[in-house]
C-alpha cells in the first residue's frame, strides 16, 4: 500500500469536495448541468452538494486514517464512490461527450486509488540508502540503529 500517495488523494478529494460543496457549479458546468444562462439552478446545487460532501468526507477519511485496516476501508470507499459516479454520470449526463469525460475522470481516480492501495510499499529511506552504498552501518558518519550520526552507540563508542 502506497500510504503518502493514498494521503494525496484524499487531501485532493477533500479540497476538491469542499470546493464544490460551496460552489456546485465547479462540477456543474463540466458536466453540462446549468441552464442557458450558464447559471446552475436551485435544485441542481441541492443534489450535487451532498455528492460534494461525500466527497470532502471519504476524503479526508483517506487523508487521516491510519495505516491498515481503517485506510483500506476509507480507500474502498473513495473507490465505490468514484465507479458509483461513472455509472450515474454515465448514464444521466446530457451528451456523448460529457458522459465519456465524466466516466474516464470516475474512473481514471479509482484507478488511480486502487494502484495506490494494492501496490507494495517501496522500501525505506535507509534501505535505500544502503542499497545505495551511501550508508554502511556502524561506519562513522552513517545513520545507526539509534538514529543518530556518528559513531554507533551500540558499540559503545
Amino acid at each position: 500500500m502506497r500510504t503518502g500517495l493514498l494521503r494525496i488523494i484524499g487531501a485532493a478529494t477533500l479540497a476538491y469536495g469542499a470546493a464544490t460543496a460551496y460552489r456546485p457549479d465547479l462540477l456543474a458546468r463540466p458536466c453540462g448541468l446549468v441552464d442557458p444562462d450558464g447559471d446552475v439552478g436551485p435544485h441542481t446545487a441541492a443534489v450535487l452538494r451532498p455528492l460534494a460532501v461525500r466527497d470532502a468526507v471519504s476524503g479526508l477519511a483517506m487523508a487521516v486514517a491510519p495505516r491498515g485496516p481503517a485506510l483500506v476501508t476509507a480507500s474502498a470507499v473513495r473507490i465505490a464512490s468514484d465507479v458509483g459516479d461513472a455509472v450515474l454520470f454515465g448514464t444521466a449526463l446530457p451528451g456523448r461527450f460529457r458522459r465519456a469525460g465524466a466516466v474516464v475522470t470516475a474512473l481514471g481516480w479509482a484507478a488511480l486509488t486502487t494502484a495506490a492501495l494494492i501496490t507494495p510499499a517501496g522500501p525505506g529511506r535507509r534501505a535505500l540508502r544502503l542499497a545505495a552504498g551511501s550508508v554502511v552501518p556502524g561506519a562513522p558518519g552513517s545513520v545507526t540503529e539509534c538514529g543518530s550520526r556518528g559513531r554507533s552507540r551500540a558499540r559503545g563508542t
